[in-house]
């Protein structure tokens, strides 16, 4: 569904009453790292503690069959999936990547392609199996961003991987990659996993995964855009590609412990990543958040929106009065670049010392080396941003 034409701020301060009266000085503009979870979501906490006492045992019937039924179902809609049985759930999402990893193959060195602008979960990971060998890794540069579909798609035919890895927001500077059905067709290939990781896309932009649902696993989770907090995530699963990864745990057989099946037999479906025993708590949560979303009539592209008008708002009284860093000249995507995600990510050499000064003031952003980003979120509205102003200026 397409973002409003308008953009006007929401105010949905009142559904964020405990987060934001915890300390109520605080301006936290953090939002593409951890976003402010809405009330609802701690009831949501108490209930997983309440069927924990009344089921004990049985509460994994209830966890993984109600609560993540309807999880599993919103999020389907959210991204345009007809099936939600495609769906997995994870703690985190570096879970997902190591069991991905496990169905390559054993005999060589994985090749992988993937970009310098991934998260510091694959990062890491992926350098680390080069280090020892176990990896043959490309890294295409993600700037300039004009160019990085094609420049990834040739590095593709040149390397030939067996995993290609890329955000669909880029989270270090907010660049979105918007074609994804062109490009997951410019990198698909026979036995090739490609993974779009949609941490900072899912409920931040539109996103229809119908046109790549049969190629494409899609990474994603609760902490940031879709205001859970931690260890409620989840994948996409194309049906048919990498149906036995290494990596398994005695989830993916859940179904079947029963009839004591031989060897070690796989769902069809998502469940064949499925993990081990994990704190279902972020289940609840996201599923509380989602059910608020739809009561408020609230999508993607609403969200986007809202945080494009928030952003447009900062940006204009930057242009007027600015202050360090936050000029339209240090943005790394420009404010006239609709493919980009719900943050702005500035350019400048001190923004680690502002970063810190900031933090000094109350004013909560992030840093990634020398980028400093500001995000704004449904918790967000356009007081808000007056205040952020207001409390730059007075720092001089």
């Amino acid at each position: 569904m397409p973002a409003p034409a308008h953009r006007v701020p929401l105010d949905l301060s009142a559904a964020f009453a405990r987060f934001r009266n915890a300390a109520p000085e605080r301006l936290h503009f953090a939002a593409h790292s951890h976003h402010f979870w809405p009330d609802v979501a701690r009831e949501a906490q108490l209930t997983a503690w309440d069927d924990a006492a009344r089921l004990v045992d049985d509460k994994w019937g209830e966890v993984l069959e109600t609560v993540w039924g309807r999880v599993s179902s919103q999020i389907a809609q959210h991204l345009g999936l007809a099936d939600p049985k495609t769906l997995v759930p994870a703690p985190n999402t570096h879970e997902l990547v190591t069991r991905l990893l496990s169905c390559c193959p054993a005999d060589r060195p994985v090749r992988i392609v993937t970009t310098d602008g991934e998260f510091h979960s694959f990062r890491r990971q992926s350098e680390r199996l080069a280090e020892e060998g176990l990896a043959a890794l490309r890294t295409v540069p993600a700037e300039p961003f004009a160019t990085l579909a094609e420049r990834l798609a040739a590095a593709a035919r040149e390397h030939a991987p067996d995993l290609v890895f890329v955000s669909q927001v880029l989270f270090g500077s907010g660049f979105a990659l918007v074609d994804l059905a062109g490009l997951v067709a410019a990198l698909a290939a026979s036995d090739r996993l490609v993974v779009i990781d949609g941490y900072h896309g899912f409920l931040a932009r539109p996103t229809d995964l119908a046109p790549i649902a049969d190629r494409a696993f899609y990474i994603a989770g609760g902490y940031k855009y879709a205001m859970a907090g931690e260890g409620a995530c989840f994948m996409h699963c194309p049906p048919g590609i990498a149906p036995r990864p290494r990596n398994t745990g005695w989830f993916a057989s859940f179904a079947t412990l029963s009839r004591g099946e031989p060897g070690v037999p796989y769902p069809a479906d998502g469940w064949r990543f499925m993990g081990a025993t994990f704190d279902p708590s972020g289940l609840y949560r996201l599923g509380a958040v989602l059910d608020w979303l739809a009561a408020e009539n609230l999508e993607a592209g609403v969200v986007h929106a809202h945080a494009v008008a928030l952003q447009e708002q900062f940006m204009a009284a930057m242009a007027a009065r600015p202050v360090g860093p936050f000029v339209g000249e240090r943005l790394v995507v420009p404010l006239t670049e609709p493919a980009r995600g719900n943050f702005l990510a500035f350019e400048h050499p001190q923004a680690a010392a502002w970063y810190q000064r900031l933090h000094a003031a109350g004013i909560v952003t992030d840093v990634r080396e020398t980028r400093l980003r500001v995000g704004f979120g449904l918790y967000h509205t356009a007081a808000d941003v007056e205040r952020l102003v207001s409390r730059l200026r007075s720092l001089g």
